[in-house]
């Protein structure tokens, strides 16, 4: 499985609606709210034989009130 994490800047007021819809999919890993200027992050695991690009924008990406995201590929845990 691939890890990437992916940040999430929210409408503005929509920060926790948002957090909860990305929890109930069943996505992420991990997901934490934030300081600075994104306000959500996740910790993603992506099947080997997916496309990340794809799977984030099918499973991730259409949730309500999303302004922006931020995707980080990792390559090696230490």
């Amino acid at each position: 499985m691939q890890c990437v994490f992916v940040q999430f800047r929210c409408t503005p007021g929509k920060t926790y609606e948002v957090a909860t819809a990305i929890y109930d999919r069943e996505i992420v890993s991990e997901l934490f709210s934030t300081s600075g200027d994104w306000d959500l992050i996740a910790k993603v695991y992506i099947p080997d034989d997916k496309d990340v690009g794809h799977y984030l924008s099918e499973n991730l990406f259409d949730v309500p009130n999303i302004s922006r995201t931020l995707t980080t590929m990792t390559f090696k845990a230490f």
